[in-house]
This record gives structure tokens, C-alpha cells and sequence, in this order.
């Protein structure tokens, strides 16, 4: 392992429980020393030099890289190829660019040394502990460390959460539609505690019961749990609520913006996780909102909801914008396989997801079934029983939407959500009139309902 971070140095420890021998190497020379200390006892070394790490693998060498995305990445594999041999094998598994690791993979190939793309996801007790893992590449080179990867990620019902994704940078590619799946639930999430706070007014304390009631029924999942916790941790500082010490600016690094830049780039729309990333842009402008608070008046109505009602409602509106979510990431991950030769198999995604990683929920096993019954099926809202799901649930959602309306709540993603659901149910869409008008305007041509062709109209002539 290249990158002693806390990933990197966790998914060496847990190699480590489970028998393989490992050497670890860092350009921070506390890191190192760090896991020597850790490794005392084990078949663990830390390399103080990257010769001596290179020296102490057997041939072929398997290397993983768990360094920050774009330029270290290449600085790294630049410092590394003169020490290694032909076969070697180097495992990139951080969040890079998978167009990046396209380019990588071919370059390398050139002096006959195998590169992968592997996502992995579950934070730093994931890696310590068992990662969903998605790894992507040749598939002689994934033989080659496929027992080792089943070995450390995690388990659901005896079945590793990781599989043989597909050639080229199909890894990469689906843990960067993960994260935009993240990134759609947990703006979905933050939108759930806004209302119930500000219009149902739940303490942090009925917050915590909510969520932590919501994680043992249909909402189970690993956010909502964590949902759940935060809402119960002390500050160690104020001896406050944590939740409410920590500014509301959202940070985030790239990888759902890249989600949405590619879903563009293919003509797959993502509402849910574009809204999502809009959210966070504007929660940093924390100065903009402050002026905007002074300005601008909203509504002064108050909700006529029951707080419990409410409630419910709202577990429902999440439920229903969490299956939304998933559809549109994994059609995104189904056109794009097609459009890159990833040959995926959305079942197989579905059920590496279950564990180990972020967005893990119960709803998964749902999602993979529906792909057993139908492997080629489009969007997951064409399956029976999710479509059922999506229509008992919908007047949950419709009734917060009003609701947070009414009272000025901001609630962009699950508006997005039911705007999707809304359209993708419409055989027709009024997308004439923006044909007729581009065709008014630019004489950009429209189609006929009646007949075949291309057709163009002088609408400025009086008829």
C-alpha cells in the first residue's frame, strides 16, 4: 500500500487479519512509523524508502495506491515505474477521474505493467473492517487478487460485497455514481430534518428518536443510522448538541459534480443528485444567504399538519426520493456500460452495494431483484413491485412538498424527485411548444406525430 492516510492504512490492516503479508510505504515518515508500531506482531513492514517497499514484494508485485485523485496519483506511478517488472500489477483505489484511469491503464500497458481501477467505499471502519468494493480492469488481473479483496471487504448473508466489475475504468466509474447517489440522499436526508425542525419543530432529542424508529422499518440504511446518532452526540467543547455547533456550509470534492457532468455528457438525467450538488453550492455561500435572509420575505403561513402526520409523511416523501435516487444513478451506470464497453451487470452493483459501503440500505435487495428478474431492465421504476412502492408512497411526498411550500422550506431535491417521477410517467410532455419555438426562432427543424421527416415552418407569414 501506497498512502498511509486512514484509509490506506486500515485496508492494510485488515489485509493483514486475514493472513496476508503486507508492506506498507508513505513520503511522511511519521506515517510509517505509525504502522510499524501498529504492525508489531504481524507480517507487516514499513518501508522507509520506496526501493525497499518495491524490494520486499514478490514478483509479480500487486501495489495499491490510496492517495488524493489527479496529480499525486500520477507522480506516484511516475516514481514507481522504474522500479518494477513486467506483469506487475498497480491497483489505483482512491476516487480518481475514471477518464484518468483510462489513460492510465493504456499507458502503462505499453510497458506490459497491469493497472485497475477499484472504488472503495465505507469510510474508515469500512476499510478497517469490511468495504464494499468495486474494482474494474482485466479480468486476469482481477483473478489475480480477487481471493484477497473477497477476503477483507464486507459480508452480506456469507456473500462478499465485492465482484468483478467489468474492463477499463468500469470501477471507478460506478463508486463515482455511488457517490452521486450519496450525495442525493443525504441532501434528501438534510432536507427531512429542515422541515421537521423548522415546521414540526422536533427537539434534536425527538429527531434522534425519529430517525433511529425510521432505521428499523423500510428507511433502513446505513445514513439514516448515522442520521440518527448525530442527533444524540454532545459537543465536547460546549457540552451543546454537536449538531447544532457545526456551520451549515457543505464542502464536497468532486465526485458528484463529475456524476452530473457525465449524465450530461451521455443525455441521462439525474435530477435528484444535480439538485443535490446545487445545494451544497449554495449552503457554502454562506455570505450570499446572510445578505439574501435581509432581503428577501418568504410566506408567513403556518402549516395546518398534524406534527405527527408530519412525521409519517415525511418518511414516506424519504422513501420515495431514495428509490428515485438509486433509478437514476443506475440508469445513468446502465447507459454509460453501453457506451463503454463496461459490460456491467447492475444486478451484480446492486448487491455489492448491500454492505460495507455509504449508501447500503435494505432497499438494495429490492433493487437487486428486480434486476434478476429483468438483467437489461432501463431505470428500476419499470419493475412491478419498486412501481408499486413509488405509487403508495408518492401522496406522502406530495403532502410535504405543499407543505414545505406553503411555509417557505426549501426542499430542491425532493421537488426535483417528484418532478422526474411526474414526467417519467407522461407518454406526452409538452416539449412541442420549445420545437415549435426553437423551430420559430432558429429554424431548427421539429418532427411530425402524423408522418415521418424533418419539418420547418415560416411562422413569421401570416396565414
Amino acid at each position: 500500500m501506497i498512502g498511509l492516510g486512514t484509509m490506506g492504512r486500515n485496508l492494510l490492516l485488515n489485509m493483514s487479519d486475514h493472513s496476508y503479508a503486507v508492506a506498507g510505504f508513505d513520503l511522511d515518515a511519521d506515517k510509517v512509523a505509525s504502522l510499524k508500531k501498529e504492525g508489531e506482531g504481524r507480517k507487516i513492514l514499513g518501508a522507509d524508502t520506496l526501493q525497499e517497499f518495491v524490494d520486499a514484494l514478490k514478483t509479480p508485485r500487486t501495489i495499491l495506491l490510496l492517495v488524493p485523485a489527479g496529480d499525486p496519483v500520477d507522480k506516484v506511478i511516475l516514481g514507481l515505474k522504474p522500479l518494477l517488472s513486467p506483469e506487475d500489477l498497480i491497483m489505483d483505489c482512491g476516487n480518481s477521474h475514471y477518464t484518468d484511469t483510462d489513460r492510465r491503464v493504456s499507458t502503462l500497458a505499453k510497458d506490459n505493467i497491469h493497472f485497475m481501477g477499484v472504488g472503495v467505499s465505507g469510510g474508515e471502519m469500512g476499510a478497517r473492517f469490511g468495504p464494499s468494493i468495486m474494482p474494474g480492469g482485466a479480468q486476469d488481473a482481477y483473478e489475480r487478487i480477487g481471493a484477497m479483496l473477497e477476503a477483507i471487504s464486507a459480508k452480506v448473508n456469507d456473500e462478499p460485497c465485492v465482484t468483478y466489475l467489468g474492463p477499463g475504468a468500469s470501477g471507478h466509474y460506478v463508486k463515482m455514481v455511488h457517490n452521486g447517489i450519496e450525495y442525493a440522499i443525504m441532501q434528501l436526508i438534510a432536507e427531512a430534518y429542515h422541515i421537521l425542525k423548522e415546521v414540526g419543530g422536533l427537539s434534536n432529542e425527538e429527531l434522534h428518536a425519529t430517525f433511529a424508529k425510521w432505521n428499523e422499518g423500510k428507511l433502513k440504511s446505513f445514513l439514516i443510522e448515522i442520521t440518527a446518532d448525530i442527533f444524540a452526540r454532545r459537543d465536547d467543547l460546549t457540552q451543546n448538541l454537536l449538531v447544532d455547533m457545526i456551520l451549515d456550509s457543505a464542502q464536497q470534492k468532486g465526485t458528484g459534480k463529475w456524476t452530473s457532468q457525465d449524465a450530461m455528457d451521455l443525455v441521462v438525467p439525474i435530477p435528484a443528485i444535480d439538485a443535490a450538488l446545487s445545494a451544497r453550492y449554495l449552503s457554502a455561500d454562506k455570505t450570499q444567504r446572510t445578505q439574501g435572509e435581509k432581503v428577501l420575505k418568504g410566506p408567513q403561513a403556518q402549516a395546518q399538519i398534524d406534527r405527527q402526520e408530519l412525521i409519517d409523511a415525511v418518511e414516506e416523501a424519504l422513501y420515495f426520493s431514495m428509490i428515485i435516487s438509486y433509478a437514476q444513478g443506475l440508469t445513468l451506470l446502465h447507459e454509460a456500460s453501453a457506451k463503454c464497453g463496461y459490460e456491467l451487470k447492475l444486478e451484480e452493483v446492486a448487491k455489492i452495494w448491500r454492505g460495507g459501503c455509504i449508501i447500503r440500505s435494505s432497499l438494495l435487495e429490492d433493487i437487486r431483484a428486480a434486476y434478476d428478474k429483468d438483467p437489461g431492465l432501463i431505470s428500476i421504476m419499470l419493475d412491478e413491485k419498486i412501481a408499486h412502492e413509488l405509487y403508495t408512497h408518492q401522496q406522502g411526498l406530495r403532502r410535504v412538498l405543499a407543505t414545505a411550500v406553503e411555509t417557505g422550506v426549501p426542499m430542491p431535491d425532493m421537488m426535483a424527485c417528484v418532478a422526474y417521477y411526474d414526467a417519467y410517467r407522461r407518454a406526452w410532455m409538452p416539449s412541442n411548444l420549445i420545437q415549435a419555438q426553437r423551430d420559430y426562432f432558429g429554424a431548427h427543424t421539429y418532427q411530425r406525430v402524423d408522418r415521418e421527416g424533418v419539418f420547418h415552418t415560416h411562422w413569421e407569414q401570416k396565414q
